[in-house]
């Protein structure tokens, strides 16, 4: 059994957190949607389904985190406002989780087989099983939620990432990079007042980029195969296309990603609250608040 002194450190915040705001989308998944959904592009479809498919058993994780380490602080006024904002966060991912749950649940009519649940639902027994301590669980947490962030500024700022996408699914995804551009340095914020270092931090971290690149790929080459259109050129020129375009992952994510292994970082270092805000506000008839529910 791992066991450490949690020591409890001032937060130190680059911006003043905003509250989040827990949302109802307004789409209905149960009537499906078409194989390949992005735009007829067999390899871009495939690649955001395996994402799809990582998330509902990722979130309740990152929800699980953020509960075990909120239960380490003192209950003062001091952290009032951190677990005030812990709890909108799980709110906002427990919905991720929810529509996730039921895109997969469509991708498995399709004929597809979610592997990485799996490999993910492993790995949360080994923490489970050694009691793997709430900061290791924070740094994971923080680490993946560093990574979906970068993504998820790219949905939100290059409109060519969906621009031939089937608008549900558009929708779907941009509301999800929105939420996830809001609440990204929740768990960082938690990590660090909790007494989270930068080593344990930074090792974690580059164990999730490379555990992230495998599993991701590894999921979509097998939804390519289920699909049949692994060995099809066209897959591989999208796939090319996606790496090293324009406004592809290797120009547009490396130095965000990168970013993270600076001493000082902290994921609002980069302030892009006005592009959720903006898509938000231009989607206003997508989603609701879920509270008003």
């Amino acid at each position: 059994m791992l066991t450490f002194t949690t020591t409890i450190k001032p937060r130190i915040m680059n911006q003043t957190p905003s509250p989040l705001l827990v949302r109802k989308l307004a789409i209905d998944l149960s009537r499906g949607f078409a194989r390949h959904w992005h735009g007829g592009d067999a390899f871009l479809s495939m690649y955001y389904n395996a994402l799809s498919m990582s998330f509902p058993v990722g979130e309740q994780f990152f929800i699980d985190s953020v509960r075990a380490g909120i239960a380490l602080l003192p209950d003062d006024p001091q952290h009032a406002e951190l677990r005030e904002i812990v709890r909108q966060f799980v709110g906002q991912e427990a919905t991720h989780r929810h529509l996730h749950h039921l895109y997969n649940t469509h991708l498995a009519h399709q004929g597809l087989v979610n592997h990485v649940q799996h490999w993910t639902a492993w790995r949360i027994a080994l923490c489970r099983k050694y009691n793997l301590h709430p900061l290791h669980q924070l740094a994971i947490t923080a680490a993946f939620e560093h990574c979906t962030a970068v993504f998820a500024d790219g949905t939100l700022r290059y409109q060519n990432w969906f621009a031939n996408a089937d608008p549900t699914m558009q929708t779907l995804w941009r509301w999800h990079a929105a939420e996830e551009t809001e609440h990204k340095a929740v768990a960082f914020d938690l990590y660090q007042t909790l007494g989270g270092n930068y080593m344990r931090r930074i090792a974690w971290y580059l164990y999730v980029v490379v555990l992230f690149s495998l599993e991701a790929t590894a999921q979509t080459g097998l939804n390519l195969w289920r699909d049949g259109s692994l060995f099809k050129p066209g897959s591989w020129w999208s796939a090319t296309k996606l790496l090293l375009g324009r406004n592809g992952a290797l120009w547009r994510c490396s130095g965000p990603l990168l970013a993270y292994l600076k001493p000082g970082f902290h994921p609002n270092d980069q302030d892009n609250r006005q592009l959720a805000a903006q898509w938000l506000t231009d989607n206003a008839t997508s989603w609701q608040s879920a509270q008003a529910h």
